[in-house]
């Protein structure tokens, strides 16, 4: 996880996550066991944190973000990851396509591309008479740019790109 153990945002996803798993006949400390890893925010944290999780030989491993799941690529190559948060699992080589992921990583996309010109279209049916957006975004994030290639492709008006100080 990324996230800090106290955070109200994580703590309402694990518990959704157990009450999906509750729902599905799994108990925890019946035939279910979980470990956590908290705060993972570097690469160097999610390589300890991965031995050790790796080291546990579990079933399988449920993994946020792409440092940790760049981390456990690197621990493992047979226990199963399920990844969550993740941008662009093809581009970082965990998956060979989102249809056919191949290996021992598959996970879930909270995002996809075509998403940029989807939030375009829903700013001109709240203000039909919308003549400029202005997009703030991080050139240097491989998903910002590629949600911008699709914002920039439904726009009616070409483009003009400008790089402003910290966007």
């Amino acid at each position: 996880m990324g996230d800090a153990e106290n955070d109200p945002e994580a703590q309402a996803r694990i518990r959704a996550l157990r009450q999906g798993l509750q729902a599905l006949g799994w108990t925890e400390g019946g035939n279910l066991r979980t470990d956590y890893r908290w705060d993972i925010t570097d690469l160097d944290h999610a390589l300890i944190s991965a031995a050790a999780l790796v080291g546990l030989t579990p079933d399988a491993i449920l993994a946020t973000g792409t440092p940790n799941v760049t981390a456990l690529q690197k621990r493992t190559r047979t226990i199963p990851i399920v990844f969550v948060l993740v941008a662009d699992p093809v581009g970082d080589g965990f998956v060979e396509s989102l249809a056919h992921p191949g290996g021992n990583i598959t996970g879930f996309l909270n995002f996809e591309d075509t998403m940029g010109v989807k939030w375009l279209e829903g700013l001109k049916e709240i203000a039909p008479d919308l003549r400029c957006v202005t997009v703030i975004m991080n050139p240097e994030s491989v998903c910002h740019v590629r949600f911008w290639h699709s914002i920039d492709h439904g726009a009616v008006i070409p483009s003009r790109i400008g790089r402003g100080r910290g966007a």
